[in-house]
């Protein structure tokens, strides 16, 4: 079966040099405002999967000039709201709840029914998150089933701004409403609890009014609409989600070394390497840089043969909610129970991933205690996997089967991991890279 992976060695010892693909949260976000600007805008390492590309189709179906080059994309904007608007339009988000939600504050002012559908993962997600506070701007929404894809949106023409509390450490919520801001008189004012801040740079660096105060739990955000925003060129930096899977295969392995350069490392998406290095991996960022408001960095990462169990501060899920399930691997082969609480945002992701991430590590022979929001990681520093181990009907989720290929890579076993094209959704170039890495064909 041409969709299934079979890995049956673990990872060769190896000394590297690589580069992931563009950010995935910067490149939907640059796809989005560059269609509200006006004029040519252009972008480098595009992350171009499936997400990404749903993003390009939305536009141009909303009559944005796309054209895709062999090294860039331009994007024609025509100012904001102003979409060709036709009557029976249907959006689809594939399985990009970044897109599903952040397009629907882009259609705020949408004079028609606007359609939006996903997949058959999206469509089981939560959208009264967005759609409460986007109905307090006066858009009204139509369902089949109740805040669930498939949705329509019609849009409210004398849009003022709202009071608005995000209190799920949600970045897509937040920024669905901040672009809702973009069309709205007055002020928006966003009381959210931390969550990644890609949009609140953008906005900084396009010079779209906004002022951000920041407290230790939450961040207060007053946006008031601009009279233009001017075309934008961005060189998209690596996405540090991606990087994870690298960071922790390098970790696992034996006597290994790997340099990823020149990667996003925003302070509020680097949990993951504060939570890594807590708990005894070797990672160094070099060569730092700021590029338009963002932290950009090489990473070296080296093998690490002591590693420690963990109590995880619940202030760094936030910042690496996205990384959990590459992390559950390092609590695997630490020493100790490792802990990780209120984390039920995870169940909210494209599967239940706490659940599959329990459950992946069950199969590998790694006890845990679940609840619905948190997971107890009982670590086996000696685990050798000889047993053979089946991954399917997980949804499709990229993450779990990126997850089922590290641990397989560096805990041994015969793996058969279904759905190998989950992953064209946002990292396409995933098993290339680990071959590259591997030199050798898995």
């Amino acid at each position: 079966m041409t969709n299934q992976l079979f890995i049956n060695k673990k990872i060769n010892t190896f000394d590297k040099k690589i580069v992931v693909s563009g950010d995935k949260s910067l490149s939907i976000r640059w796809v989005l405002l560059a269609s509200q600007a006006i004029g040519k805008s252009r972008s480098y390492n595009l992350l171009m999967s499936e997400d990404v590309v749903a993003a390009l189709e939305a536009i141009k179906k909303l009559g944005i000039k796309v054209i895709v080059r062999k090294d860039h994309c331009e994007i024609y904007g025509k100012g904001i709201n102003n979409f060709k608007y036709k009557s029976g339009l249907v959006i689809d988000s594939k399985n990009s709840g970044t897109l599903g939600r952040l397009i629907l504050g882009l259609l705020i002012k949408s004079p028609i029914k606007i359609k939006i559908i996903g997949d058959k993962s999206l469509s089981k997600r939560d959208f009264s998150r967005v759609t409460v506070p986007l109905e307090k701007f006066g858009a009204r929404f139509f369902y089949k089933v109740k805040n669930k894809l498939p949705l329509s949106i019609l849009g409210f023409q004398s849009l003022k701004g709202i009071n608005y509390v995000e209190n799920k450490g949600s970045a897509q919520c937040k920024s669905s409403i901040m672009l809702a801001a973009l069309n709205s008189s007055g002020t928006t004012s966003i009381k959210a609890k931390k969550s990644r801040n890609h949009t609140e740079l953008l906005f900084k660096y396009l010079k779209i009014p906004i002022k951000v105060r920041k407290t230790k739990k939450f961040d207060f955000i007053d946006i008031k609409k601009p009279k233009k925003i001017n075309a934008f060129n961005y060189q998209i930096p690596g996405d540090i989600s991606s990087s994870a899977f690298f960071i922790v295969l390098t970790t696992l392995a034996n006597d290994s070394k790997l340099l990823i350069k020149n990667v996003n490392i925003n302070p509020s998406r680097v949990g993951v390497i504060t939570i890594l290095k807590k708990m005894g991996a070797r990672i160094i960022l070099k060569n730092q840089k700021n590029y338009r408001g963002e932290k950009i960095s090489d990473i070296l990462i080296k093998s690490s043969k002591k590693l420690k169990a963990i109590n995880c501060p619940i202030e760094l899920n936030s910042s690496a909610i996205d990384e959990f399930l590459v992390i559950f691997l390092i609590a695997a082969k630490a020493k100790g129970i490792s802990y990780f609480k209120d984390l039920s945002e995870l169940n909210q992701k494209e599967s239940p991933r706490l659940i599959w991430g329990s459950k992946i590590l069950n199969k590998m022979g790694i006890k845990t205690d679940l609840t619905k929001d948190s997971i107890k990681i009982y670590g086996q520093p000696n685990l050798e996997i000889k047993k053979p181990i089946i991954i399917k009907n997980y949804l499709k989720d990229h993450r779990i089967f990126m997850m089922s290929t590290i641990a397989a890579l560096t805990f041994g076993g015969k793996w058969k991991i279904h759905d190998k094209d989950s992953i064209n959704t946002s990292f396409p170039s995933f098993l290339k890279i680990v071959k590259n890495i591997n030199n050798k064909p898995l």
